[in-house]
């Protein structure tokens, strides 16, 4: 079984993959880097609680995650929030290569989520499957459907534009809809949500995965079409994957911060076509997937089942 170890992680990102005449999906899934403060006494402060989501430490481990689907496309970036997201995915949802992102947020609150985006069916079992609160902006027909059903508890910007989600004027529309993580706890809250984390967790081996110099993979391409084409660059310094996109630095709008990651999962599986403008991808079942940590890579199966992602 493939273990992710504790406390080495900053980011973790899964990459979804489609095969054969479909197309290749990506998704991540990122962590924060657990960090120990020394008081002037030398002795490291208590540590806090771990997340069940990330395996990380923070102040806010009860919070149940809220996820928020957010664009890629060029004209959105940089994107507003993403360097905070304590997990992320990403796959494709048009056959033109666009990609959307489901962005998860528990440790940190960002003052500005954006450009956020409508709803997409593939994503909503891995929004459940963490057991989060689904953030979005209205939705394609069959993920309303599914919306409209209460599958998910869920946030809709069509129903609460004005008051938790806003629209910049100096951004063009349909990338210029954003929130906070205050506004949507806040309707969550008024909404009677459950607000407390029920997620139990994915594995987490206690043994550092080792790395042999000649194993190193320096570059992960996702061969996406330009300008989605995603590519992560291993830092040995820092023992981090920094992420480009088209070839350019992705940054975080809010901070300037470039966007990292510590492990960086490919899961591939099928999609197909459901329109000549949507695509529909398989995020249930199981299939090929290859972990990337540390520098070095492993290969491995992963499993969704009702509950929450296996990887074997």
């Amino acid at each position: 079984m493939i273990r992710i170890p504790k406390f080495n992680l900053n980011r973790i990102i899964i990459i979804i993959g489609a095969v054969a005449l479909f197309l290749v999906v990506a998704f991540f899934f990122w962590l924060n880097e657990t960090i120990i403060i020394n008081n002037d006494n030398g002795a490291d402060e208590e540590l806090k609680p771990e997340s069940p989501l990330t395996g990380i430490r923070c102040a806010n481990y009860t919070q149940r995650p809220i996820a928020v689907m957010m664009a890629s496309d060029e004209e959105a970036r940089p994107l507003s929030g993403l360097s905070q997201a304590d997990l992320v995915f990403e796959m494709p949802v048009a056959p033109n290569g666009i990609t959307r992102l489901m962005a998860v947020f528990q440790c940190e609150k960002p003052e500005e989520i954006g450009s956020v985006r409508s709803a997409r069916g593939d994503f909503i079992p891995l929004a459940a499957g963490i057991g989060a609160i689904l953030a979005h902006w209205g939705g394609e027909q069959e993920a309303l459907k599914q919306l409209n059903s209460q599958i998910i508890d869920n946030v809709d910007a069509m129903k609460y534009e004005g008051t938790v989600f806003y629209r910049k004027k100096n951004t063009k529309p349909p990338h210029n809809g954003f929130t906070d993580w205050d506004k949507l706890f806040e309707k969550a809250e008024s909404l009677n949500y459950n607000l407390t984390d029920k997620f139990s967790g994915y594995l987490h081996g206690q043994e550092k995965i080792s790395k042999n110099l000649s194993d190193i993979v320096s570059n992960i391409s996702i061969n996406y079409p330009a300008p989605y084409n995603i590519q992560w660059n291993y830092e040995q310094n820092t023992n981090i994957y920094q992420r480009t996109r088209n070839g350019e630095p992705e940054t975080d709008k809010n901070s300037g911060k470039e966007i990292s990651a510590s492990v960086i999962i490919v899961m591939k599986t099928n999609s197909r076509f459901i329109s000549d403008q949507y695509i529909a991808v398989d995020t249930e079942g199981g299939g090929d997937a290859i972990i990337y940590q540390n520098g070095v890579s492993t290969s491995g199966k992963w499993f969704k089942n009702a509950q929450q992602i296996i990887f074997l």
